[in-house]
């Protein structure tokens, strides 16, 4: 079905650019291709040397893509040629954008490059043009086991499609191995190792075609970023805090089966070759306060190296992802804002990278959002490519109309859209001061309240008839508080009574128990006086009429109880001066001690009641 596929294209690929008119003006003297398929990255640079045929000047060169190519094309840009195997260091690029071509095939992409200069008849001019394309690698067979390898198709043509005629012209394609299952055999084609040689062809006529299919073994993890926002907050106060939501899917070729942690952890090289098992993120040099988490929580299988040129946080997932497989995470991290924030023209700008910093990710869908301070207005965008673009706001500690959001989107992003850009602002510096301000003068009006509560009457009128109810209760709750205290003490002496009985039955000194008795009489009569006023005031007090029962009931009670000890305590004197037995005395006192018992715990029941109230 795949081959069925490929056929179909190239036929109807021939039949729209065989009546296509060639461009006479230009022809391309020599091209020289090269396409490195090493990472799910595809990556074709063409260095081509233009020369102008013809008497009139010419200023640009059409580049075309055929509509299978072009829907996959994430990133092109044309450069100066700077020889071969010298690094290029100028970063000059020329303008580069999409044109409609009048009377070329509709199957056809054009894109037009301006020369830096205008050509002359016999001039020439070589450049280098790279084309990165995302989704062309793609997975043959689509499901494998966890044991299989994972084998790629690419396809593309062996001769440089172009409205112009070629001359002479190379190609040469790199893959990650030497493995190679099969690729298409034409005139002039070697295979060295991991590169397959296609050409020299000479004298190629314009919109040349040769389809060639390569499938070959690459175990390099497809990390395909489905979305991924990263948000950059500006503090003037010394730090840009960056945060990064990523939803991550392996793209590769779809695991099927059952998954064997055994198996892999046995031998991961094997059973788990194409496996996403950690991504390095390469963040600026002097990044602090990183932190990698997903939905359950922060994640430990991390490791952050830092040098003076740069900084790598190596990650690794929970575990490891086959074809298929999804995963969300965040990394965040704060940059000292000396380094990335300027000013120019009375604006301050913000400079920094617009791509993900992960080595080898494809995004398909990737929001920058800037958060400027509060108070930021005539705010402008510089990018070095085409974005969407749109305003949000944000609302954070202290805010009152919110932070100013510019939101930048960009699909089908590779690294090499990771440059930096510019947001350029207007900002006080005295709006610095506002936030401070807010917490001093909100300190400072939370003290004044404080004070100004402690210091005021809040008391109701003293002349209001609740507030001298709430005198009289006072007054009828320290009354019965007193009747208390005195019941208390009565209850002590009664005891002190009972103590002197067992000191007479284990002694036997008569006049000292009476002694005992007569001092405990002549307490219990003090109190007995003290405790009359207040029994008036309750009477008298309309506040104490729900009390006044159990208060008197109360009374009673110990009265009858002192009653009864006194009793007792006679009957045990007499006893023992008639020098009774310990049967007989028993005998005569046992049923005062019954009724004392049961006295005592009335009482004991009737102070429990008044202190709750």
């Amino acid at each position: 079905m795949r081959d069925m596929g490929l056929r179909l294209d190239v036929f109807l690929l021939a039949l729209t650019i065989l009546w296509a008119p060639a461009l006479s003006d230009l022809v391309l003297s020599k091209v020289d291709r090269r396409i490195d398929l090493t990472s799910q990255i595809a990556r074709i640079t063409s260095t081509l040397k233009v020369e102008n045929a013809g008497s009139g000047l010419v200023s640009e060169v059409l580049l075309a893509f055929p509509e299978s190519q072009a829907k996959h094309l994430a990133h092109l840009t044309a450069t100066p040629n700077e020889g071969k195997g010298k690094v290029k260091g100028s970063g000059i690029s020329y303008p580069v954008q999409l044109v409609h071509a009048k009377d070329m095939p509709p199957s056809l992409t054009f894109y037009s490059v301006s020369l830096p200069k205008e050509l002359g008849k016999g001039d020439s001019f070589t450049f280098d043009v790279l084309a990165v394309f995302t989704h062309a690698l793609k997975p043959f067979p689509e499901k494998i086991t966890q044991a299989d390898i994972q084998l790629l198709v690419f396809q593309d043509s062996a001769h440089y499609l172009s409205p112009y005629a070629v001359k002479v012209q190379t190609l040469s394609v790199k893959l990650p191995d030497a493995r190679i299952e099969s690729y298409t055999r034409i005139e002039n084609t070697k295979n060295i190792g991991s590169e397959i040689k296609y050409g020299p062809y000479e004298n190629l006529p314009s919109y040349s075609y040769s389809p060639i299919v390569v499938h070959f073994e690459s175990n390099q993890p497809f990390a395909v970023a489905e979305e991924l926002v990263r948000e950059i907050e500006i503090s003037h106060w010394g730090n840009i805090q960056v945060t990064e939501h990523y939803k991550l899917v392996h793209g590769g070729a779809q695991s099927k089966g059952e998954f064997s942690r055994l198996d892999y952890q046995a031998r991961p090289h094997v059973r788990g070759a194409s496996a996403i098992k950690r991504l390095v993120a390469t963040l600026p040099p002097r990044a602090h306060s990183v932190y990698y988490r997903d939905e359950i929580g922060n994640v430990s299988t991390s490791n952050l190296w830092s040098d003076f040129k740069k900084t790598e946080l190596e990650i690794e997932p929970r575990y490891p992802m086959f074809g298929g497989w999804r995963t969300a995470f965040t990394i965040g991290y704060g940059l000292p804002l000396h380094e990335f924030l300027f000013e120019s023209d009375g604006k301050r700008f913000v400079n920094i990278s617009f791509g993900c910093p992960i080595n080898e990710v494809v995004i398909d869908t990737l929001i920058v959002k800037v958060v400027l301070p509060e108070g930021s207005r005539d705010i402008s965008v510089s990018a070095p490519f085409p974005l969407k673009q749109w305003q949000e706001k944000k609302f954070s500690h202290l805010d009152l109309v919110g932070r100013p959001v510019v939101a930048l989107e960009k699909t089908n992003a590779v690294p090499e859209h990771n440059q930096k850009f510019q947001v350029y602002y207007k900002f006080n510096s005295l709006a610095m001061l506002w936030e401070p301000l807010m917490l001093i003068f909100g300190i400072f009006f939370l003290f004044v309240t404080g004070i100004v509560y402690m210091h005021a009457d809040m008391s109701i009128s003293k002349s209001s008839a609740s507030y001298l109810a709430k005198l009289q209760w006072d007054e009828v709750q320290a009354a019965i508080q007193q009747i208390r205290n005195i019941i208390t003490r009565c209850l002590v002496i009664h005891d002190k009574v009972e103590a002197s009985l067992r000191d007479l039955s284990r002694t036997g000194d008569i006049q000292a128990c009476k002694a005992a008795r007569k001092a405990a009489d002549g307490l219990l009569k003090e109190l007995s006086k003290e405790m009359k006023p207040l029994l008036a005031f309750l009477h008298s007090s309309q506040q104490a009429a729900h009390l006044l029962p159990k208060v008197e009931e109360l009374v009673v009670k110990v009265k009858d109880l002192e009653e009864r000890l006194m009793v007792k305590h006679s009957t045990i004197v007499d006893c023992y001066e008639k020098k009774y037995g310990g049967r007989e005395i028993e005998n005569r006192v046992a049923s005062q001690v019954q009724k004392i018992t049961a006295l005592r715990q009335e009482v004991d029941d009737l102070l429990e009641f008044i202190d709750e109230i």
